[in-house]
């Protein structure tokens, strides 16, 4: 029985920011959506289920064996297919056996796994990437020489040939085509141990069984879809809104008490003082002190009431979600209708001709399977160069000194901004503070892309031609409308490669283009 168990977890990141303290959980049998949002540490508690980093206390137990498929694969351009799947050095070992140059050693690489090369073509063909071992370079070819949404399969794929008990999927559709899409999400279903999967894809976390959400460092388990996670949450909201006003109400009627008690106490004390003069001294002492203690108690009872109902209104608004959520503010350059933006005419590469000529702001949508050619084209139009001024948001997010700062990255790209500026955009990407000094290097998945839009968004001269390839990758869905919303209010030209086809239809697409095997031809809106 698969079996994945967390005891006691913690960790925190090198300068002390604690990341998780304390958490237990157990994951149940079946499929998981992990959620959270960006910067949570999905990521990072992926890693440390999978061994990759090592908690500061605690434990995970893993009954069975687990395969990890991350989301940066596709940064190591430079690994071959066979390296990917794990079998590079069994595949060496078999063919020196078969040229009659195998050693003992080789023999114990190879040890049962004679079909090894078999089983992994076969596995290749069921989830579509029957090609990548078809030609000449065949599993020895490096993963630079294939598109995004392959190199995602291949990962998939080399996961799925350990046969895994626990299988942890981060961000497994990213820059899938609607085909590979189908087929990641029947290798989900069909899967029989424990899935856990960090996804923005709504489609895929419906198709969970359970929902696990982290956030402010703790675990907590939804059952059902994503669907009904979302309804769940929304309940607690409101409930938790309807206990704030209740409380909120409470903490005035609880304050107009005590002003209430406080001028009976002051119009008690001024009689009592009038009192006093007409009483022996004596007396008028003891009655003294038995206002006072009375005065006390009375003004005690109520601040003690005002301060429980204060404490109440507290724990009620941190009952309510007041999660940060990034603003995008677009460049206002315009591109006027008429006026010429793009016009390329060239053959890729990859053999196809290719035509493109945009003219004024227009939206365009650049579609097609993976694998086609996409990639290529867009930087093919980087080459060209356009007639405006452009930037390029590249599948994948290469255009950082990995070794400097993300404040000295944007810097970099705006020569001329101030540090106040640059630290000013990046806030509103949601890098406040020493968040902006931390480099490249140690982004996640989903602060890499907020980085790089920050990045291009703040370039100097300002972009009238926006080249988006995959925007929506490792996007938490609130960033994800947010950056929707941007997009629609731009008034320069767009091209757009995604596959993400709510989010095209929400742009306002103008032209929807398919990239074929023979070129580039205009297609109906999807």
């Amino acid at each position: 029985m698969s079996s994945l168990v967390l005891s006691d977890l913690s960790f925190s990141w090198p300068d002390g920011d604690p990341v998780f303290v304390g958490v237990d959980a157990v994951f149940p049998p079946g499929r998981t959506g992990l959620v959270g949002r960006n910067g949570a540490g999905k990521s990072t508690l992926l890693r440390l289920i999978a061994g990759r980093l090592g908690p500061d206390r605690g434990s995970v137990t893993v009954g069975g064996t687990l395969a990890y498929l991350r989301q940066d694969l596709t940064l190591d351009p430079g690994r071959t297919v066979d390296a990917v799947l794990g079998i590079d050095a069994q595949r060496k070992a078999l063919h020196r056996i078969e040229s009659g140059e195998g050693t003992e050693e080789d023999y114990t690489t190879v040890g049962t796994h004679w079909d090894v090369e078999e089983r992994a073509v076969a596995t290749l063909d069921r989830l579509g990437l029957a090609h990548v071992a078809a030609d000449a370079a065949g599993l020895g070819r490096t993963v630079g020489t294939l598109s995004g949404g392959e190199t995602m399969l291949l990962g998939l794929t080399a996961a799925l040939l350990t046969d895994p008990d626990v299988l942890l999927l981060d961000e497994p559709t990213n820059n899938l085509d609607l085909h590979a899409k189908s087929r990641l999400y029947a290798a989900v279903d069909q899967f029989p141990g424990i899935v856990v999967v960090v996804s923005h894809d709504r489609a895929l976390l419906d198709r969970m069984e359970t929902i696990a959400e982290l956030r402010e460092g703790e675990l907590r388990f939804f059952g059902g879809d994503f669907t009904h996670y979302e309804q769940a949450v929304a309940a607690e909201q409101d409930a938790a809104l309807a206990a704030v006003r209740d409380a909120r109400a409470d903490v005035r009627r609880q304050g107009r008490e005590l002003v209430d008690a406080q001028t009976k106490i002051d119009r008690r004390q001024r009689y009592g003082k009038k009192m006093e003069s007409s009483l022996p001294r004596i007396l008028a002492g003891e009655r003294k002190r038995q206002a006072q203690a009375s005065a006390g108690k009375l003004r005690a009872t109520h601040q003690d009431r005002l301060d429980d109902a204060r404490r109440v209104l507290t724990e009620a608004q941190d009952a309510v979600r007041d999660d940060k959520e990034i603003r995008i503010d677009l460049p206002d350059s315009v591109v006027h209708a008429g006026q010429r933006v793009l016009d390329l005419d060239t053959t890729l590469p990859t053999g196809q001709p290719v035509r493109l000529a945009v003219t004024g702001p227009e939206r365009i949508a650049l579609v097609g399977r993976n694998g086609i050619g996409k990639t290529t084209l867009m930087r093919a139009v980087c080459a060209a160069p356009p007639a405006v001024p452009w930037r390029v948001l590249p599948q994948r997010l290469d255009l950082f000194d990995e070794a400097r700062t993300l404040a000295q990255n944007v810097a970099d790209a705006a020569p001329h901004a101030t540090d106040e500026q640059i630290r000013g955009r990046l806030a509103r990407f949601l890098f406040r503070g020493r968040d902006a000094d931390v480099p490249a290097a140690a982004l996640s998945g989903g602060e890499r892309l907020r980085a790089a839009l920050a990045m291009i968004l703040l370039a100097e001269p300002a972009p009238r031609l926006l080249l988006l390839d995959e925007p929506t990758n490792n996007l938490d869905l609130p960033s994800l409308r947010h950056l929707t919303e941007a997009l629609t209010q731009f008034r320069g030209a767009l091209l757009v490669v995604s596959h993400d086809v709510p989010f095209l239809r929400d742009l306002g697409i103008t032209r929807w283009l398919e990239l074929t095997e023979s070129g580039v031809d205009e297609v109906d809106p999807i």
